[in-house]
């Protein structure tokens, strides 16, 4: 986790808003560009903390703190803290998994989208993956694994992979994974495709039936699952849905009025701007779940 605090408060800054942001650290990047305009023209300060989604759900659900405003990774975290923390949460970006690495990657030559699974079962190739009880890209990596395993018709395709990507090679979060590669201390990493273009690296783009892209494939994708630590503390099943990034202001937020302007500034023009330039597609239509969401949230969604 890295806590990241945007526009210090200066002598005299009294009244100026403060939000308190749990985030995904696959959004790092977009927030922290976010923090830093919406600073400089009104004067706020974004106390951001990156980190995993599924962490930054217990952090309310065990250690009891509550932010402002939580942008995850996955909208099911954010369904599974209602009704108790919240009553309502949107929908607003997607993505996709993608197989990333280096010039300096083991079979970096030859690589493509029709022989991924053989080059990453090859001896001495290393992968790294996120940890998929703390980020929703670690069970999505497995969840993308299994789809592929069906969908290529090979038997033991993600063991086999699964054999090169060991507890060693697995980190919180998909940022922390990405700086895994960039140090060349794996081969390939299995990431979101914004991360990977974040970062300059090379990627192999998935078919949209394993890729977690797709909206139209949901019933496909929900096929697959796998068994994580849910956000409570308990052991929850999590079933491949198409990616969704989401965000909600829990209902005890410290800083409810500053929040809603906050979220107001992530959905508007810079927000969008912001996440376009870190390759992380907003969607034309949010999607609201739950009643209660204030006006700077409704207003970007459709009667």
């Amino acid at each position: 986790m890295t806590a990241c605090t945007h526009a210090e408060p200066r002598a005299g800054s009294a009244g100026r808003d403060t939000v308190v942001v749990y985030a995904a650290a696959s959004l790092a990047k977009p927030l922290r560009a976010l923090a830093d305009s919406y600073a400089v023209r009104t004067g706020a300060v974004s106390q951001i903390e990156i980190g995993g989604s599924l962490e930054h759900a217990r952090k309310l659900t065990e250690l009891h703190r509550i932010p402002d405003v939580l942008v995850l990774a996955d909208y099911e975290v954010l369904a599974s803290l209602r009704p108790r923390y919240l009553h309502w949460y949107l929908s607003f970006a997607n993505n996709r998994m993608v197989i990333a690495y280096t010039d300096r990657s083991r079979g970096a030559a030859g690589i493509n989208a029709g022989n991924w699974p053989d080059v990453l079962s090859r001896p001495g190739v290393t992968i790294g993956r996120p940890d998929p009880s703390i980020a929703p890209a670690g069970y999505r990596a497995l969840i993308m694994l299994q789809l592929a395993e069906r969908k290529l018709g090979e038997p033991g395709l993600a063991e086999r992979v699964l054999a090169n990507a060991g507890p060693r090679f697995i980190r919180p979060n998909a940022a922390e994974l990405a700086a895994l590669l960039d140090a060349g201390e794996v081969d390939y990493i299995l990431d979101y495709e914004s991360v990977a273009r974040a970062h300059k690296f090379q990627y192999v783009t998935l078919p949209t039936s394993y890729d977690l892209s797709d909206p139209d494939s949901a019933a496909e994708y929900e096929t697959a699952a796998v068994r994580v630590r849910g956000a409570a503390g308990d052991t929850v099943t999590m079933r491949g849905q198409p990616i969704l990034y989401a965000l909600a202001i829990p209902d005890s937020a410290p800083h409810p009025a500053a929040a809603r302007r906050w979220v107001a500034e992530l959905l508007g023009p810079n927000g969008t701007r912001d996440f376009s330039q870190a390759f992380v597609d907003v969607l034309a239509r949010p999607q609201l779940v739950g009643t209660g969401a204030p006006p700077e949230v409704t207003a970007h969604v459709e009667p």
